[in-house]
């Protein structure tokens, strides 16, 4: 579910209710623990942090226009998606989130390449979410992508 908010406050007021503490907390966790250089702001119809243009000029492949985007939330029908491109991109990144993940949630992992979706708003792992933002900077996750993703 894309929305069309043109702001992340915008966004955030058009979240159900049962999921606005879930969503305000990730945020919370996501912004204390992603190295600086890392822009919030909206991406895909959803929050997304992404290296702006200022780090990284030649921005996203697929539209260059658009800043590097890393990470991203959103509130989907079913479930909040939280999207990490570095556990898809990084192969000893996701073994590690696998292997961490049983010791931080009752639930069993639920992900597609880069997504992971949290079902249960009071199983929500934040603690490893918050870990798992601290493991790329700006500076890591551009040579990851280049090397994975735009290969020049």
């Amino acid at each position: 579910m894309q929305s069309k908010a043109l702001t992340v406050e915008a966004y955030m007021k058009e979240i159900p209710k049962e999921r606005y503490e879930a969503m305000e907390q990730l945020r919370k966790v996501i912004k204390k623990n992603l190295p600086k250089g890392f822009n919030e702001e909206m991406s895909y119809g959803g929050i997304g942090y992404v290296v702006p243009h200022n780090l990284y000029p030649p921005g996203y492949h697929c539209d260059p226009k658009l800043p590097l985007p890393f990470l991203g939330i959103s509130s989907q029908k079913n479930f909040i998606g939280f999207y990490h491109m570095g556990i898809y991109a990084s192969p000893e990144l996701l073994k590690w989130f696998q292997n961490e993940y049983p010791k931080y949630c009752k639930s069993k992992l639920d992900m597609g390449k880069s997504c992971l979706r949290l079902k249960k708003m009071d199983d929500i792992p934040y603690k490893l979410i918050g870990e798992l933002c601290t493991k790329m900077n700006p500076e890591d996750w551009i040579a990851q992508y280049e090397k994975v993703f735009n290969k020049k």
